[in-house]
């Protein structure tokens, strides 16, 4: 009876204790591993990567994702499928495929070919995606059909993280509150950001942990009444204006590298210009990606200047962007 009893222990822990070995995952969520057998590789890698990894533009083009194919049952295969972000293509009966379908919450609901999502398959807080292909039709032909969705999934997880890690220490909410009162606007920002106001213009500023390694700062202001209209050129003059005399250094815009965009926030129209700003010629050579928005609010009468910009030498430089981007999108005026 102790034996029968001991077994069972046994057999109860032994799922436990295998979890409890497995560690953290390794990495960070823009490296992303993907797994597929060596045969026919190399044919799709370049366009299984193009679509999973595609270029952002921040201050130069750079990739949304760093990826590297491993060889499942390769040399590097026990540390690398150990990342917190793995991609795995295979058909059901394939080891690396069968040990992660294990851990899928319906382990006989997938479609063949199809996507199918678990976690924590060789270590813990890991994302797992898969990619059952048949191997007796064309297998490069299952995966382009299927690469596309797989990268929205990539996406929509690296930008659901980038929020939750943005907002780790919580939000200026009584910031947002006193703005509207106050201002006429609101923005919702980190706690961990200060804000100054100078005439009409606020400033909202991050340069933790050092300014040396990383500023995210938002301007703010506005013209009364709206302007008959404003070029992309004009925009641009009146931004180098107030850095030069806002800002703590003057930025000067690279002019031939606009990305303007016409768009809309609910029912707001908004001029939108994306490209570089640097420091002046003879000054400290630093550089980085802003994100400019000219919106009419026509219950207020107002047109808002909206300036964010980035510096952060060294480091990528997308999930700063999608911060950027977000704080931009919950403005809100005339409410």
């Amino acid at each position: 009876m102790r034996k029968s009893l001991l077994l069972l222990s046994v057999l109860f822990l032994a799922p436990i204790l295998a979890a409890c070995n497995q560690g953290l995952a390794y990495g960070d969520p823009q490296a992303v591993i993907v797994a597929a057998a060596e045969e026919g590789w190399r044919d799709m890698q370049d366009s299984v990567f193009a679509v999973l990894g595609p270029d952002v533009y921040t201050l130069r083009a750079e990739r949304s994702f760093r990826l590297t194919h491993q060889i499942p049952g390769g040399d590097d295969w026990v540390r690398l499928r150990r990342f917190k972000e793995v991609v795995i293509i295979g058909a059901p009966d394939d080891t690396w495929m069968t040990e992660a379908l294990s851990e899928v919450d319906d382990p006989d609901g997938y479609e063949v070919p199809g996507i199918a999502e678990t976690k924590d398959v060789w270590a813990k807080n890991q994302s797992v995606t898969l990619m059952l292909v048949d191997r007796d039709r064309d297998v490069a032909e299952q995966v382009y059909a299927m690469v596309g969705d797989v990268h929205s999934i990539l996406d929509q997880r690296f930008r659901e993280g980038a929020f939750t890690r943005m907002f780790v220490s919580g939000t200026k909410e009584e910031l947002a509150d006193s703005l509207q009162e106050t201002a006429g606007f609101t923005l919702t920002l980190p706690d961990v950001y200060r804000w100054a106001v100078e005439d009409s213009l606020y400033i909202f500023r991050n340069d933790n942990p050092e300014p040396a390694e990383l500023i995210r700062q938002f301007g703010v202001t506005w013209l009364t009444p709206i302007p008959d209209s404003m070029t992309v050129d004009s925009l641009m003059t009146w931004r180098e204006a107030v850095a030069d005399s806002s800002y703590d250094y003057p930025q000067v815009v690279k002019r031939d590298e606009l990305y303007p965009l016409q768009k809309a926030l609910g029912s707001w129209p908004i001029t939108e210009v994306r490209g570089t700003w640097s420091n002046p010629p003879g000054s400290w050579p630093a550089a980085g990606p802003f994100i400019f928005w000219a919106l009419t609010c026509p219950e207020q009468d107002r047109l808002y200047f909206l300036d964010a910009w980035l510096y952060a030498p060294g480091k990528d430089k997308w999930e700063y962007i999608i911060q950027l981007e977000t704080v931009l999108n919950s403005f809100r005026c005339g409410l």
